[in-house]
């Protein structure tokens, strides 16, 4: 499982991030998702920890708390919705 982190400043790094969510436990892994276009953070991320423990202790310390000039939405990510097929055409 993984944790949403949202309202991130824009300035907010991987290394920044990790920072903050290793006072709570083991980061395994974060996902700073990018703008296609300008590559720049799109205001949030994923973070994923050793354990539901840490994951929960992040949560509950983090979630409304001023960060960077943002107050944080920390909770449990929701899985992944699929997506429709997209692209256009069809014509015969």
């Amino acid at each position: 499982m993984s944790i949403y982190v949202g309202n991130l400043s824009y300035d907010a790094t991987r290394d920044d991030i990790d920072a903050v969510f290793a006072e709570y436990g083991t980061v395994q892994r974060v996902h700073l998702p990018t703008d296609r276009e300008t590559g720049r953070p799109r205001g949030f991320a994923f973070v994923e920890m050793s354990s539901e423990d840490e994951e929960t202790a992040a949560i509950e310390a983090l979630d409304g708390a001023e960060w960077m000039g943002r107050d944080l939405r920390v909770n449990k990510a929701r899985p992944r919705e699929q997506r429709g097929g997209g692209g256009g055409g069809g014509r015969f």
